[in-house]
């Protein structure tokens, strides 16, 4: 079982940077695969990084190539979304998502997810 926490959402303008975090508890944290989705008023949940457990492997949505960097810290417990030159159709909630399938960019293949941190990027 592994519990996850998200922070650093908040206000920014575009073209801004936010780090997002998320905390996990649970012994399993270091061999699965985390991600990040987001999710938009009115749109559906949408992939947008994931790593593998030993953060060798990462891919994205094309929408955040070469904007976002996910990362990740096992002794800390914590994956990290490192967010750059963030543009006003970035903003919604982001989610941390825990032991999912790294090819697969379906929210249903996550087993585990935190409670979400806002995004909201002003033009």
């Amino acid at each position: 079982q592994v519990q996850l926490v998200e922070s650093g959402g908040g206000l920014v303008q575009a073209g801004g940077s936010l780090r997002l975090s998320c905390l996990a508890s649970g012994r399993t944290f270091s061999s699965v695969t985390m991600a990040w989705f987001r999710q938009a008023p009115g749109k559906e949940r949408e992939f947008v990084a994931a790593i593998t457990w030993g953060g060798g492997n990462t891919r994205y949505v094309d929408s955040v190539k070469g904007r976002f960097i996910i990362s990740r810290d096992n002794a800390k417990k914590t994956v990290y979304l490192q967010m750059n030159s963030l543009k006003p159709e970035d903003t919604a909630v982001y989610y941390c998502a825990g032991n999912g399938t790294f090819y697969s960019i379906q929210a249903r293949d996550y087993d585990y997810w935190g409670q979400g941190t806002q995004v909201t990027v002003s033009s």
